[in-house]
């Protein structure tokens, strides 16, 4: 099959789990016999633009005619059998889907965040969920707000997207893919329709396993409110005081606006390391080192690929209980589950696997057994094979809708 990835890669500043699962499908179904190109635009490319199309920008957000033009002709020549897209922000823009469907071929499109219903992306603002734009037609307690960036004028062009592009998401492609169920329930308000509407995880390649355990309770990701990092330290605040003869090490691998923050409250601290961030084998590293993976996230994730991935090496995650993580993870059997905004609970988990080494490394061994049953290459990529055939098998009408 002739596949042609659609992106628009974050900044190398900001790494993004989305990029890192687009260049993994793309190698494994290039690794199943598929041939595959991509259409890819890239955050970084912003900062080389002139005065003029900077100040352009937040209008493409909206509606950029110029990549449209582009993917056309790509298509003209290429002729693929389907469009995969992914992430379409800020230089792409909706006008993506109806060039597909002006060409007459299928786009699928993975939803990886909230952006349909939420500036922010992420239902979270003020240290807590918040679905206040969610079902209105037009959405604007987020620009009220400030939602994306802490700024109204940043937000005003995702909003002026969801309103203006509403009918277009839920004409224009052949089939979506939601990463759990939990985030196409938090979609319904969207729109789209449940008969061209899949749930497939995100494909997460074979890491290093475990060899070692050498104690270790790693954070790795953006340092972020929604991501619970607060809860974190105040949970290994209560780990601590209960347990005097504490033999756990809390390494929290990452960068972003609470940096400072937590690289604050850890000196003086000898049992928390902060060391930035890291490559993806340095990552794997840690992991493989680890007694479990801590994943404290305050916003309902749509997936959780760290929580993939700490099963792919045999590693069980903590997680809060809610988002998609009480899918991946089978509390007590493969994993912990505890109450998002709950310090003390996850305090408690922690100080059990400081004191029962034989749970965590049953909780390990059964998390990598999930791994291979649900995450593994080769079951992903039939799964987008089907979704694959689907879209070409029931292909939307040539119509343009604007």
């Amino acid at each position: 099959m002739k596949v042609l990835v659609v992106h628009n890669r974050y900044r190398s500043s900001s790494p993004s789990g989305e990029d890192r699962v687009v260049d993994q499908e793309q190698a494994a179904l290039e690794a199943a016999g598929h041939q595959v190109r991509r259409f890819e635009r890239r955050s970084d490319d912003i900062a080389t633009l002139s005065l003029l199309h900077k100040a352009l920008v937040p209008a493409a957000v909206v509606w950029n005619p110029a990549p449209a033009r582009d993917l056309e002709a790509m298509l003209a020549t290429y002729r693929p059998d389907v469009v995969h897209v992914h992430n379409i922000f800020p230089l792409l823009s909706p006008s993506v889907l109806q060039a597909c469907k002006r060409s007459g071929i299928p786009s699928v499109v993975t939803l990886h965040n909230f952006n349909l219903v939420c500036a922010a992306g992420n239902l979270f603002r003020r240290d807590a969920i918040c679905r206040a734009c969610v079902g209105r037609h037009i959405p604007t307690p987020g620009v009220i707000h400030g939602c994306y960036r802490g700024s109204a004028f940043s937000t005003l062009p995702r909003t002026a997207s969801i309103v203006a592009n509403r009918k277009l998401w839920q004409s224009a492609p052949s089939a979506y893919i939601f990463l759990s169920e939990a985030q196409r329930l938090e979609l319904g308000a969207a729109g789209l329709p449940a008969c061209r509407s899949f749930v497939k995880p995100n494909m997460v390649p074979a890491v290093k396993r475990r060899q070692t355990n050498d104690g270790l309770i790693v954070y790795l990701g953006r340092l972020a409110e929604e991501k619970g990092l607060r809860v974190l330290m105040d949970g290994w605040g209560v780990y601590t005081e209960a347990t005097p003869d504490a033999k756990l090490r809390l390494v929290i691998a990452g960068t972003g606006p609470l940096e400072a923050e937590i690289r604050g409250w850890a000196n003086g601290r000898s049992s928390v390391d902060v060391v930035g961030l890291l490559d993806r084998r340095a990552c794997a590293d840690l992991v493989a080192r680890s007694a479990a993976v801590v994943v404290p996230s305050e916003w309902p994730e749509p997936f959780g690929l760290v929580v993939a991935e700490a099963m792919a090496a045999g590693v069980p995650p903590i997680a809060t209980a809610h988002g998609a993580f009480p899918e991946l993870i089978t509390d007590g059997q493969d994993g912990v589950l505890y109450p998002p905004g709950d310090p003390s609970t996850l305090g408690a988990v922690l100080r059990r696997v400081d004191q029962d080494s034989d749970w965590t490394v049953k909780l390990g061994e059964a998390a990598n057994e999930t791994y291979h049953r649900r995450f593994a290459p080769a079951g992903n990529v039939a799964e987008l094979e089907r979704i694959y055939q689907y879209a070409v098998s029931h292909p939307r009408p040539n119509g343009i809708v604007r």
